[in-house]
């Protein structure tokens, strides 16, 4: 009885260890007065385009500071890896920057993302703000079980909604998250509660088999993209199908695929008729034209966060939890 008692508990103690290693960490929620980082992991940026996003941080109480990457031009770069990587390192290490925003998108990220040394930020985590080519950040960092925010980028600031901006800003200072969001025809009825991941569907494609891709299995897949030919979307999206992601995700939010370009001989449906086609099979809730994504109602979501998505016929709403 005493060996029995001694491996149930020697098991209870496993068990709840590891629960707690793999619990998603979210970074502490801004305050007045704390201060928002902005630099650039992929293209170039100078500063004449990041003044409407100071503005806004400082009209929410916050204080700014910029990278050593902004104003920097190597090509369509802003530097070199090693000068973006580093730029990204000394403000993820620096203890006074509460959050890291992205200036831009573009490719470049991928390209410096391995130079990151994450031993400090895995123990003193810190909101990183972005989308695009910022999932390379989102995914990597959620694979070390901590919680990231995407959403619109600094450039973005100017052209965004009002509902975007104040998404972010709900989302930094940790206030109620919730969408409702109309009814889609290509929509499948359903609720789930599960970790959100996700993002540029391109960029997921590009890190698959890589150490940030993320991991799929009973998560909800957010995706959205941009200026793809139609049959580079089916040929992405059969990828991920073959491979069993979908198969083993719980729910799909499909966000904005914006100006998506064809073949002289036309590819004969549009990017969300692939993806509907590409992903009827499955019995989980599928929620088509998210607000998210490159579209200027590019609303926050909590990557790494859980969330409940509802489908119904009048229409979808999540939740972060």
């Amino acid at each position: 009885m005493q060996r029995i008692l001694i491996t149930l508990f020697t098991t209870f103690i496993f068990i709840t260890a590891t629960k707690a290693q793999n619990q998603m960490k979210i970074p502490p929620y801004l305050k007045k007065g704390d201060t928002v980082a902005i630099l650039a992991t992929a293209r170039k940026i100078d500063m004449a385009p990041l003044k409407p996003a100071i503005a806004l941080l400082k009209s929410w109480g916050l204080n700014v500071v910029t990278g050593k990457t902004v104003g920097l031009d190597n090509n369509q770069l802003a530097g070199a890896d090693w000068q973006r990587a580093t730029d990204f390192q000394e403000m993820i290490d620096d203890p006074a920057i509460k959050a890291v925003w992205c200036a831009k998108g573009g490719y470049g990220t991928v390209r410096m993302i391995d130079r990151v040394d994450f031993t400090k930020f895995k123990k003193n985590p810190k909101w990183i703000i972005g989308f695009s080519d910022a999932t390379v950040l989102h995914s990597h960092i959620n694979n070390m079980n901590i919680a990231t925010l995407h959403g619109i980028m600094c450039i973005s600031v100017a052209n965004a909604t009002n509902e975007a901006k104040e998404s972010l800003r709900k989302a930094l200072f940790g206030e109620t998250l919730a969408y409702a969001i109309p009814a889609h025809p290509f929509n499948k009825q359903g609720t789930v509660t599960a970790e959100l991941i996700g993002g540029n569907l391109s960029v997921l494609y590009s890190i698959l088999g890589s150490r940030s891709e993320p991991d799929y299995k009973g998560k909800i897949l957010f995706i959205e993209d941009l200026d793809e030919y139609l049959y580079h979307i089916d040929r992405m999206m059969m990828n991920l199908k073959r491979n069993g992601y979908f198969a083993n995700v719980k729910g799909i939010i499909i966000g904005g695929m914006s100006k998506m370009r064809d073949n002289d001989i036309p590819w004969g449906h549009d990017a969300l008729e692939i993806i509907q086609d590409i992903t009827k099979e499955y019995n989980i809730p599928i929620c088509f034209n998210f607000p998210a994504g490159h579209i200027h109602d590019n609303r926050a979501l909590i990557l790494g966060s859980e969330v409940t998505l509802t489908v119904t016929e009048s229409g979808t709403k999540v939740t972060f939890n």
